[in-house]
């Protein structure tokens, strides 16, 4: 799993407490870091110790890979430096929780909050800034050929392809790129291709990189040629000179005394160019806008029966609920006015009973926001009481409503996440289709999480990952929705924690690169943060 950038701390205190008798407090930070989907907290690092100061600036950084899609809670504990080490836990002093996404997500990547934890006592603040990592956004662009490969092929020829792989920092590789399959020859010329430097070497310049050659079969059995191994630095020095790497089998090698090589292959070109980066547009301003919709129709099973999707016991949320927590616990970090749209669907509501797809969860037609996360799960439980389940399943009503909100500012300072938890069968397909094929050139992205055991095929369609989505000749500009079902993710424990964690990491993996993509597409580039 590639972070999806590295992100740099930096550490400032203001107006600590005092615990030195004769001088001020020689303080530090520490940094714990707690394990996904669970209560454990790791510690990460620690700043240096500055003598006699309350107010510190502390040089040393932390850098963090920073995973839109995972909720990583920080723990920054200060305390009296390794001088005043032997006064033990009085001089403890304080701390603060924070979330890596609030601090990237707040103005201009800057977060102050007060420090906790000494029981009466005013104990300052702590200010952190995150930067990201300048060789995060590199994208290398590069071209390989080979020549007089080894022959795998009875009757004919060879099929070579390429594989990459990065070193791990525990000597075990990932696979990172592979290259298309030239058939036939002996001395391919793959097509040129692009990958970002973080997946290729995860920043590090130095770190190997493995390239094994092999020979394509229609059975998946592909026949190993030879491999090389490089390093991004080496690569990038090529750029002025073609350099040629020997492909070499080390089994080949053993047997044969007379082994050369089993090849060679030449890089023709490597370019590296800057792109934006996803946390480049939220340095730069761009707020997520988080809009709930959730289905109400009756195949879910009457709210107040144990067996219904929507039973919420005293012990343990219902699935929707789960998922709303999941997803929205993280979305909320990067909106910065915590007020969420919310809706239902395919209910019969009050005073007269009309069928509706779109009623605010909250009954307040001219402002449905509910205050954070809790305002939305409150307003929720509130309509199970009020409204009738019923039907049928329409999703078009409300992915319209919120393209027309996101139609109304299309600059990309404003980007919209539709969820959509919903128990069953799509009724309007069609009309569903064409909604999301109008929406996928507005700066929004739906995603919709089934729960219950139905079968959910037609969402997979409108999940556009191998097929574009398209309606009446009309293709989608661009994959704007993500489907999962809740199942895939529930934890055999019965771990709550654990199952939002997973869920969160996978619905909100394809964020990132659909924001980038909307910004791409309409030519919009971050706005730059306003200087001090």
């Amino acid at each position: 799993n590639v972070p999806g950038t590295k992100v740099e701390l930096t550490v400032s205190c203001r107006n600590l407490l005092d615990m030195d008798t004769f001088s001020k407090s020689d303080p530090v930070v520490v940094l714990f870091v707690q394990v996904s989907g669970s209560s454990e907290w790791k510690e990460f690092g620690r700043t240096e110790v500055i003598d006699n100061t309350l107010n510190p600036d502390f040089v040393r950084k932390f850098v963090l890979d920073y995973y839109f899609e995972e909720k990583q809670n920080l723990r920054f504990d200060v305390s009296p430096g390794s001088h005043s080490a032997l006064l033990g836990a009085q001089d403890f002093l304080g701390q603060a929780f924070v979330a890596l996404g609030e601090v990237i997500g707040s103005q201009r990547g800057r977060l102050e909050r007060p420090l906790t934890g000494v029981p009466g006592k005013q104990c300052g603040t702590i200010l952190l800034l995150a930067e990201e990592l300048s060789n995060c956004r590199d994208i290398v662009t590069m071209q390989l050929c080979a020549n007089k490969l080894d022959k795998k092929d009875f009757f004919g020829k060879s099929d070579p392809f390429l594989v990459f792989y990065r070193s791990n920092e525990d000597g075990t590789f990932t696979i990172c790129h592979k290259t298309e399959v030239v058939k036939n020859t002996l001395n391919p010329v793959w097509q040129p291709f692009t990958i970002p430097v973080r997946a290729l070497c995860n920043g590090d310049y130095d770190r190997t990189v493995k390239i094994d050659v092999y020979d394509w079969d229609r059975d998946g059995s592909h026949d190993f040629i030879g491999e090389f191994a490089t390093s991004y630095r080496e690569l990038s020095r090529a750029q002025s000179q073609f350099t040629v790497y020997e492909v070499l089998n080390p089994r080949k090698k053993c047997k044969k005394k007379k082994y050369v090589n089993s090849g060679t292959v030449t890089l023709l070109s490597f370019s590296v160019e800057s792109e934006f980066t996803f946390v480049d547009y939220i340095r730069g301003g761009t707020q997520l806008n988080f809009t709930v919709a959730i289905d109400f129709t009756a195949s879910n099973g009457l709210p107040s029966q144990p067996t219904s999707l929507h039973y919420a016991s005293p012990y343990q949320l219902s699935a929707y609920a789960l998922a709303l927590k999941a997803v929205g616990e993280i979305i909320q970090d990067y909106d910065s006015d915590k007020l969420f749209p919310a809706y239902g669907f395919g209910a019969k509501v009050p005073p007269d009973g009309k069928i509706s797809h779109q009623f605010p969860l909250n009954n307040n037609v001219e402002n449905p926001s509910c205050a954070g996360i809790e305002g939305v799960l409150e307003s929720y439980l509130q309509s199970l009481r009020t409204v009738q389940l019923y039907g049928p399943t329409n999703f078009a009503p409300v992915i319209n409503q919120v393209a027309g909100t996101a139609a109304q500012v299309t600059d990309g300072s404003q980007y919209h996440v539709l969820l959509i938890i919903t128990d069953g069968v799509i009724s309007d397909m069609l009309q569903t289709k064409e909604a999301i094929v109008t929406a996928s050139s507005l700066p929004m992205s739906i995603i919709i999480v089934g729960v219950g055991p139905a079968e959910f095929e037609a969402m997979e369609e409108l999940d556009g990952d191998e097929v574009r989505l398209s309606s009446r000749g009309r293709y989608a500009e661009r994959d704007i929705v993500q489907f999962v079902p809740f199942r895939d993710y529930v934890d055999d424990s019965g771990n709550q924690v654990l199952s939002m964690a997973r869920l969160a990491k996978d619905v909100l993996a394809e964020i990132p690169e659909q924001l980038l993509s909307y910004m791409k597409t309409h030519d919009i580039k971050p706005r730059q943060a306003d200087p001090e």
